[in-house]
This record gives structure tokens, C-alpha cells and sequence, in this order.
């Protein structure tokens, strides 16, 4: 399995907490957002992994020259694009089962579990937090577990729950997750994020794409500096007792 890490964002919402750093590097116990997502692959044994950077890329380079099975990929162009084009940037790197997350995204293992061990009756899973959604959410609705919709642009009394922003997809849909991602780019739709290319999955080809509930298990996506404060004042131990193993 491989994984593919988004993280070339600038975090400039941070303030000072990132302030001439990338976003992932904001410190949480002692520890960079992105180091506790590469811990987590880590600990479930995935060995290839990708990031993509954008802003401060050097600063990945020297916190990952000496980790082995970790590539960098540059996105030259990401204050132009959105997040779709940092998939762009980075997808050829993808052959086989693999897991998508972002960089300032932080889930207890509970929830990263559900990713690694990706349910035999589904093509891919998108752990959904379900309940009332604010409007900035990636919000979902689902038939039978399935995911049918997945946009930001959703009325939020329509929404089911809150995609996380991690996901597992299986080798055999990546050359048409490729398709739909090359496509909206050629559309010129650099504003879209990467789950408009997992919209045309459902909705052009015949891939099940599974809800799996988060179940009350702690995430939390990095945003704003209430972000922020709450994941230092909440995060669990069963997240912060990973480098310890």
C-alpha cells in the first residue's frame, strides 16, 4: 500500500504559529502535523510514501532526507490551483492500493485503521463524521453506506455528515480517478478540490465508494487558529503514545 500526502499549503490563517513554515508544521505535544501523519503510516507498515509540497518545500527536504520509503513531489503551481492540482502533480507515483490524506488532517488511530484495512466490498472508504455540518465543510450524502454526493457546495440541511479528508482507494480505480482528474483540468477548473474527481467516480463509472462512520473517534482538519487550540487541548493520548511504539 502507498499513501500520498497533500502539503503544499501555506496556512497563513495560522498566524504567527506557522508563520514562515508550511502549514503541517505547526507543533501539537511537541510534534509537526505531518510528523504524526507519517508516524501513523509508519506504524501501519505503509513504506512508499508521497508528499506533495508547494510552499516551503525545502523545509520537507531537511525533515525527510534521512527517512527512508518518503518522496517529494514539487507542485510549482500551487497558489494557482487548489488541491486537485496537487493530486495532479502527484498521481503518476500511484500503482497500487493506496491512502489519501491531508497534511493538516489529524485522526486517532481508530479512524486510520478503517483506511488501512479497506473493506473487501468497497473500490474505496471516506471515513464521514456524521451530524450538523457548517457551510465550510466537505459535506456528504450516502444510500445504503454508499457515498452518492460529496461537494462543499451542498446545502448544509441537505448534508449527512463531513468527509475528514482521508481516504483509501484500491489500485484498480486509480487510472480512472486519473481520467477524472486530468479532465477537470482540462475544463479549467483549478479551483475544484480533489473530491470533484471522486463526484465523477460515482457518478460515470460503477465504483463503490463506502461511507465508514468515524464513530465519535477524535479528527480534526487545521484551519483557523480555533482549529488550533481545541486539537492541542483535545488531542488523545492514543495519538500522541504512536511515537512511543
Amino acid at each position: 500500500m502507498q499513501a500520498i500526502i497533500m502539503a503544499a499549503g501555506k496556512g497563513s490563517r495560522l498566524g504567527k504559529i506557522t508563520e514562515g513554515k508550511p502549514k503541517s508544521f505547526a507543533e501539537i505535544k511537541g510534534k509537526k502535523l505531518i510528523e504524526y501523519n507519517l508516524q501513523l503510516l509508519k506504524k501501519y507498515g505503509i513504506e512508499e510514501i508521497f508528499i506533495v509540497t508547494g510552499y516551503c518545500c525545502e523545509a520537507f527536504e531537511k525533515l525527510t532526507e534521512n527517512m527512508e520509503g518518503v518522496h517529494l513531489i514539487y507542485n510549482p503551481f500551487y497558489e494557482m490551483m487548489n488541491v486537485l492540482g496537487s493530486f495532479y502533480i502527484g498521481m503518476e507515483a500511484l500503482k497500487d492500493d493506496f491512502i489519501y490524506l491531508h497534511a493538516d488532517t489529524l485522526c486517532e488511530p481508530a479512524i486510520f485503521e478503517k483506511l488501512v484495512y479497506i473493506a473487501s466490498d468497497a473500490d474505496a472508504v471516506l471515513p464521514v463524521d456524521y451530524g450538523p455540518c457548517n457551510e465550510e465543510a466537505m459535506k456528504v450524502k450516502t444510500t445504503e453506506e454508499n457515498i452518492v454526493q460529496i461537494t462543499k457546495e451542498m446545502p448544509v440541511e441537505e448534508a449527512e455528515g463531513e468527509f475528514i479528508g482521508m481516504a483509501a482507494f484500491r489500485r484498480e480505480l486509480i487510472p480512472d480517478l486519473k481520467a477524472k482528474t486530468k479532465s477537470l483540468l482540462r475544463e479549467k477548473k483549478f479551483s475544484e478540490y480533489f473530491e470533484s474527481a471522486v463526484q465523477r467516480l460515482i457518478d460515470e463509472e460503477d465504483y463503490r465508494v463506502k461511507a465508514v462512520p468515524t464513530a465519535g473517534a477524535f479528527w480534526t482538519e487545521i484551519d483557523f487558529m480555533e482549529d488550533y487550540e481545541k486539537a492541542a487541548a483535545c488531542i488523545p493520548e492514543s495519538l500522541t503514545e504512536i511515537f512511543a511504539e
